[in-house]
């Protein structure tokens, strides 16, 4: 549903210092879409704001009306598709003509949004290229990505040669980009940047390494399945530790939660629907998640804990930088961005950007 916004508060919105939150455009006949996925990307950027279509930018500032966009939700649905932001509207019917307001959010934290390649900045009426320094400051806004740190000591026998087809597969099929089959693992690696001049990231252990190599160098990457009938203390009914790659134990993992995933029966009018207790979807989202929000540099293990009615996932760490119970919902930040930008390669996650 788009923002409403009343005469009053678009008056009130007009006296206001144009600056990085806020920029107003005549538009009177027309506003080129290319140009306002740029201001859009741009705002976003330096935190978010408003631009106004069918108002002078010029002090005293006035309406003039704008006939621009004259579906705004299909241009709200437009720009969202290719900035990935949830982009709102208001529509102003004010007495010296029609006023499109376009609210734009700020940035993910630690993602700046670019249009076509380009990560986009105002400069006075301009719009320009972000500059370094600016893209810098956004970048570390979500910390030290240790999954992109190399462990030196780690080698590519170290690395489970089917976790990587399996790998290679799931790519292909998202990207449908026949020609990964050619390349080799190394080159394959290469291209997800899960390996960096030569050396081997953390992140490339933690999906593709072998049970002896995580071992060796980062014990606390595993996932540790339990299957308990009540919450009484005690030895589990089943448990399974899952330490290897991500990508060998992935399905193991929702195979296992299967095994004991009952029909409930739902009364929905004369109809009564057989539904799973846990839907697939969810779950192997919650696994994702565990495994790309985690901090591997704390001990500790991942904990799936099953129960006939209930699944408990338990990862160590808090939230990311940034990331709250009110927010959680809005705002995207895995803490181990090189293990998400790998999983949004093979279609497991969308990544904004």
């Amino acid at each position: 549903m788009n923002e409403q916004m009343t005469i009053e508060q678009l008056e009130e919105l007009m006296i206001s210092k144009e600056g990085e939150q806020l920029e107003f455009k005549e538009a009177k006949k027309s506003f080129h879409f290319e140009t306002l996925l740029q201001y859009c990307a741009a705002l976003a950027n330096e935190g978010g704001g408003e631009i106004v279509l069918g108002v002078t930018d010029k002090r005293p500032r006035s309406v003039i009306g704008s006939q621009a966009f004259n579906q705004p939700e299909r241009t709200r649905s437009s720009l969202i598709e290719q900035l990935h932001l949830n982009i709102d509207f208001s529509v102003v019917n004010h007495p010296k003509g029609r006023v499109l307001i376009f609210h734009v959010p700020t940035h993910p934290i630690g993602n700046p949004v670019k249009y076509k390649g380009v990560y986009w900045q105002r400069q006075g009426d301009s719009l320009i290229p972000m500059s370094e320094d600016r893209l810098r400051g956004i970048f570390a806004e979500a910390g030290h990505d240790f999954s992109a740190d190399i462990c030196a000591s780690a080698t590519l026998d170290d690395l489970d040669k089917e976790a990587i087809e399996n790998f290679r597969k799931r790519w292909m099929n998202k990207s449908r980009n026949q020609g990964l089959a050619t390349l080799t693992q190394k080159q394959l690696l290469n291209d997800a940047e899960a390996l960096i001049d030569g050396g081997l990231t953390y992140a490339a252990l933690i999906l593709f390494g072998t049970r002896k190599a995580l071992g060796r160098h980062l014990a606390q990457a595993e996932v540790i399945f339990e299957y308990r009938t009540s919450d009484a203390s005690g030895p589990a009914q089943q448990r399974k530790e899952f330490r290897e790659g991500f990508f060998s134990s992935y399905d193991e993992l929702w195979n296992l939660i299967n095994l004991r995933n009952d029909i409930q029966h739902f009364q929905s009018g004369l109809f009564v629907l057989d539904i799973p207790t846990f839907s697939e979807r969810v779950v192997r989202e919650a696994v994702l998640n565990a495994v790309s929000h985690r901090d591997y540099q704390l001990g500790g293990s991942v904990f799936i804990r099953q129960h006939p009615r209930r699944l408990v996932f338990e990862s160590p760490g808090g939230f990311p930088i940034g990331i709250t119970e009110q927010n959680i919902l809005d705002r995207q930040l895995p803490r181990n961005r090189r293990i998400a930008d790998i999983f949004a390669k093979c279609g497991l996650v969308e990544r904004s950007g």
